[in-house]
């Protein structure tokens, strides 16, 4: 009975390492030499457990989407629950903020190595990683994003893409830029704020990004 506790207690030295490591350092600065020695494993462990270094980040983005997806589901019921009105696209990116704000509270790495997960996945050579990603979760947000598309002005659902992945975008720059604008407004003699009101910062900016009208543009050629 000793050989299924010890492969579970390997795997998660394992993903404990390689939290910490991918969130401190990035995923393709990581290496799994470093995952192994601060794991205190070796590399045969990775691969029996994970796969390869892929599995491993497929494995790392389960524990920290999966919670949020889950927490981001029982708000949304509660509230249309409570209220049979559809939410508003304010009241939206609010639930989005709080559950955010829930899982950097469970750990207090979440919120960067996620950042760091979103922004992987949009770099060259990651469409496995995206298909992953989509795959996984896109289906489990479809609920959500409906909301938010309802309240939206009319558009195209190509000017709802690229509106949606702006969303992502300053979620992915504020949130992996942290650190760096905090320092600037402490040299601009502001008062540090914390990542609570950057977030709530935002939602207005965003809100107002949805529900601006869309126009028809021409391109023309000189």
């Amino acid at each position: 009975m000793k050989q299924p506790m010890q492969d579970a207690d390997t795997a998660t030295r394992i993903i404990l390492a390689a939290e910490a490591l991918f969130a401190s350092h990035g995923f393709a600065q990581t290496t799994l030499r470093q995952i192994t020695a601060k794991a205190d494993v070796n590399l045969a462990a990775v691969n029996y457990h994970y796969g390869s270094k892929h599995g491993l980040i497929e494995a790392v983005a389960c524990r920290f989407v999966d919670p949020l997806c889950r927490t981001l589901d029982q708000m949304l019921a509660e509230r249309l629950a409570a209220d049979a009105a559809a939410p508003r696209v304010e009241e939206l990116l609010e639930l989005l903020v709080r559950t955010l704000l829930q899982v950097q509270d469970r750990n207090a790495s979440a919120l960067a190595l996620f950042m760091r997960l979103l922004d992987l996945a949009y770099m060259p050579g990651q469409e496995e990683l995206r298909q992953f990603l989509s795959a996984s979760y896109a289906p489990r947000l479809a609920s959500f994003l409906q909301l938010l598309r309802k309240d939206c002005a009319p558009m195209q659902d190509n000017e709802f893409f690229w509106r949606l992945h702006f969303l992502l975008g300053s979620l992915v720059f504020t949130l992996s830029n942290y650190e760096t604008l905090n320092q600037l407004e402490r040299e601009a003699g502001h008062e540090q704020p914390d990542i609570e009101r950057i977030l709530h910062r935002m939602i207005p900016v965003i809100s107002a990004g949805f529900q601006a009208r869309a126009e028809s543009t021409l391109m023309c050629r000189v």
